[in-house]
């Protein structure tokens, strides 16, 4: 069974940074696409970065250059590491497993999720 968990979530200000994290457990990571969305209140969960089996990352264009995706095979981890962090950058930030290598940036290719945990950003 696939377990995903993330932490590192919190309140930050405007400016600053915070660096979430995503423990998998159950399936070795190696080989799947790991990927961060968010979806902020009131609003659809939105793709934010993954990084393919292969090492690949890719960004939505709102994040690119602030945000930072990376993943320690070996310790079966993602994380997420998010500078000069704005209001807008408030929502739930979910870790998900990918159902393949290249997973994409829609939620459908993504079969399993963590729990999610909570970013608030105060300006």
């Amino acid at each position: 069974q696939v377990q995903l968990v993330e932490s590192g979530g919190g309140l930050g200000q405007a400016g600053g940074s915070l660096n979430l994290s995503c423990a998998a457990s159950g399936r070795p990571i190696e080989h799947y696409s790991m990927g961060w969305f968010r979806q902020a209140p009131g609003k659809e969960r939105t793709f934010v970065a993954t990084t393919w089996g292969t090492g690949t990352k890719i960004y939505a264009d709102s994040v690119r250059g602030r945000f930072t995706i990376s993943r320690d095979n070996a310790k079966n981890m993602v994380y997420l590491q998010i500078d000069n962090l704005t209001p807008d950058d408030t929502a739930i930030y979910y870790c998900a497993q990918g159902r393949s290598t290249f997973s994409g940036s829609e939620p459908r290719d993504y079969d399993y999720w963590g729990q999610g945990t909570q970013v608030t950003v105060s300006s």
